[in-house]
């Protein structure tokens, strides 16, 4: 997907605040849904960050039917496309309907052998599931990509997913800004998404991003679960000032 077609599908000119909610169980999910809803987000995603997928469906399921107007994506963690996507298709023959689905490992190979990428875009094709798919790429936790070929697994990554995806080392860390401008420089005119580290207060370094995936930097502090507002509102502000340079 291009860059100006993801800003005009969430309209905005600055990086798209996506907050990412670790679910618990529903009413807490709901809760931190309305913290969204309330600071002007356009979306959000879910992840099960500790269960496996089958609890996470139900939940899945109470907040589609609680807010069913609502921009929202998924995370199964520790799954590939090659799982999920066919939960998704499922979920897509119930009449639920998801909206996006992000991998932390797109299983991208930097040197272009990608058997395992195109098997899960076979999958995704065969699903019956038609939103859009983030890729983790050079992404925390997963295989270690030697820095000097990042700009090649970025480039590889293009065929494969809507909005290419990178991270720093680990949850909350930031992302070193040299590996941000490689990817940015490989991909062009492709959307880009970070999905740690970033916070109020260093978002305006990452004005290159499309895209900022966000949970521990607007969290209550110490607590992995709960959205605080005033910081998610204070991201928001950021990245609207971010997008009026854009377009002054």
């Amino acid at each position: 997907m291009k860059r100006d077609t993801f800003h005009k599908l969430f309209k905005s000119t600055g990086p798209v605040v996506l907050p990412v909610i670790h679910v618990l169980d529903l009413p807490r999910t709901l809760r931190n849904l309305r913290e969204v809803i309330g600071a002007g987000a356009p979306g959000c995603f879910l992840i099960n960050h500790d269960f496996e997928p089958e609890r996470f469906l139900p939940i899945i399921r109470g907040a589609r039917a609680a807010y069913p107007s609502l921009w929202m994506g998924v995370n199964f963690l520790a799954v590939t496309g090659k799982q999920a996507f066919p939960m998704l298709g499922g979920l897509a023959a119930e009449g639920v309907a998801v909206d996006a689905y992000w991998a932390d490992d797109a299983r991208i190979d930097e040197h272009g052998q990608n058997t395992e990428a195109r098997e899960i875009a076979q999958i995704y094709q065969d699903s019956g599931w038609n939103g859009l798919y983030f890729g983790g790429t050079c992404f925390k936790k997963q295989r270690q990509i030697d820095p000097a070929h990042y700009g090649d697994a970025a480039r590889e990554a293009c065929a494969f997913m809507d909005v290419v995806t990178t991270s720093g080392v680990a949850t909350g860390q930031e992302a070193d800004l040299g590996k941000i401008a490689t990817f940015r420089q490989a991909i062009g005119d492709k959307a880009l998404a970070i999905a740690s580290g970033i916070t109020p207060e260093n978002a305006a370094s990452y004005r290159d991003v499309d895209c900022f995936m966000v949970a521990t930097g607007i969290n209550v502090p110490g607590n992995f679960y709960d959205i605080d507002p005033a910081r998610l509102h204070a991201l928001m502000q950021v990245t609207r000032t971010l997008g009026q340079r854009e377009t002054s």
